[in-house]
């Protein structure tokens, strides 16, 4: 299929002279360290980027591709989407709908309603686009790329932001879509590999580590734990012990009492109670759709229906002369689908420095002070070489990290991050629960952690609050 394929970009090679012949009935995963060319391998199957050397034949037939990105498509003459979006029932019908979406495609639910039930997504059909949760939003991707039928489908990591059932019912699709004959390329990570893949390729800086049956894959070795450089840990430490009115004095950061969320019909929260105290570090976990979102959403000020509700942060009740600004200023905020709200000229330095302003972008000039906190920050996680890329360029475990810099370069007291480590590769993974860790002790930070997998929780979390169907349970 491939013969010394290369893709370049800006002078430098992405791709780096591939080979690759899949044969009829072999079914491969595509393994490696995020950044190493892998979904750009995917595109450049798939014909979107041009290439040198050959791609075929013989061709697979029709190609059909699950992205790891999310796609919201807002509705003719509506207003561009915006984050908080998401949580404004007011604004719910700016976006379509997951049925619009479907019919968009072709796909009926009389039809094919048979892959729509076993993939859960016939209770979606009358939801937004933009309030599917990420697990939600992939089930919705895949039932359109196998109800179009394609004789190749290309899966890029499907499996981050499903929980433990999601990921257990994908390995069945995906061993049942290769016992049917359907040819399949997964991307994915070395440790997510269902039992119908035969073939295993590994790639590093855009070329071949491995290529052949996964009989002859070895996975790679774990990787030391991250050590934090002191002179720059010293240096951070300075500024929060230099900064002027830092709240983290308060000994109940977060208190929620019988807090209720409907959207029409639909109670996303059910009565919940939950207090967090300053220094504690949560883990909060739940099935897709069981409303941790929504939960986050009421903690960094972007839902409208916490003013309606009795909530408490660092100490003020919401709706007492607040400004949003000023919540957000204590916390440190990633999420799955932030990075598709950013302009996508922006650069990773821009984004970073956004996080200073906790805006979606940067929009005023930076001191000399903040410039280097900035740069200390993406030196602390290895991103120095990436300061004048611009997001769209990199990789999604790349975007990620940049995201994870924007989070922290302010130093809050409150970190929340949703499902931090999609995208990363295994030694990212393993590097950025250790700087948790630390970073958490050196600060003395509040942490709340969403994250399906129990082996990505951070060593320090000592607290656990589980979601389902909106309650919360023991």
């Amino acid at each position: 299929m491939l013969e010394k394929v290369t893709v370049t970009s800006g002078g430098i090679r992405l791709l780096d002279g591939l080979d690759w012949t899949i044969r009829r009935g072999e079914q491969w995963a595509i393994v490696g360290p995020s950044g190493s060319g892998k979904t750009l391998l995917a595109h450049t199957l798939l014909g979107t980027h041009f290439a040198g050397g050959r791609i075929g034949p013989p061709a697979p037939g029709r190609i059909g591709i699950v992205e790891q990105q999310h796609r919201f498509r807002g509705r003719p003459g509506a207003t561009d989407l915006y984050y908080q979006q998401r949580f404004n029932s007011s604004d719910a019908d700016a976006t379509i709908t997951v049925a619009e979406e479907l019919a968009a495609a072709g796909i009926s639910g009389e039809r094919d309603g048979e892959w729509l039930d076993q993939l859960h997504v016939r209770a979606l059909l009358p939801k937004p686009l933009i309030q599917l949760s990420n697990g939600e939003n992939k089930r919705v991707q895949l039932a359109i790329a196998l109800l179009e039928k394609p004789d190749l489908l290309i899966l890029d990591n499907p499996f981050p932001g499903l929980d433990m059932e999601g990921r257990g019912l994908l390995h069945g699709i995906i061993d049942r879509l290769a016992a049917g004959g359907m040819q399949i390329i997964l991307i994915t990570g070395e440790h997510e590999v269902p039992g119908s893949i035969t073939h295993m390729a590994r790639l590093e800086k855009g070329r071949w580590r491995f290529l052949g049956p996964r009989t002859g894959f070895r996975p790679t070795e774990n990787t030391p734990k991250i050590r934090l450089d002191d002179s720059i840990l010293a240096q951070l430490q300075q500024y929060t012990r230099d900064a002027a009115g830092t709240p983290t004095d308060q000994p109940v950061v977060i208190g929620m009492h019988d807090v209720t969320i409907r959207y029409g019909e639909t109670t996303v929260l059910d009565h919940i109670d939950w207090e967090v105290r300053k220094g504690e570090r949560w883990s909060v976990s739940g099935p897709n759709g069981a409303g941790k979102s929504t939960l986050l959403s009421l903690i960094t000020a972007d839902n409208p229906q916490a003013y309606a509700n009795k909530i408490w942060l660092f100490g003020r009740r919401r709706g007492t002369g607040e400004t949003i600004w000023e919540i957000k200023q204590k916390i440190g905020f990633v999420s799955p689908e932030l990075h598709l709200y950013f302009d996508s000229g922006a650069s990773c330095f821009e984004v970073v420095a956004s996080g200073l302003f906790d805006t979606i972008g940067l929009f005023r000039s930076l001191t000399p002070e903040q410039e280097e906190r900035v740069q200390l920050w993406m030196r602390l996680l290895s991103l120095q070489d990436l300061r004048m890329r611009r997001l769209p360029q990199l990789s999604a475990g790349q975007q990620r990290m940049i995201l994870l810099a924007r989070a922290l370069v302010k130093n809050p007291p409150m970190l929340i991050l949703d499902e931090p480590c999609q995208g990363l590769d295994d030694e990212q993974t393993t590097n950025f629960r250790e700087l948790v860790t630390e970073l958490c002790v050196a600060f003395d930070k509040t942490l709340i952690y969403v994250s399906h997998y129990p082996q990505e929780l951070p060593g320090c979390i000592d607290r656990f609050l589980r979601l389902e169907q909106g309650k919360r349970v023991e």
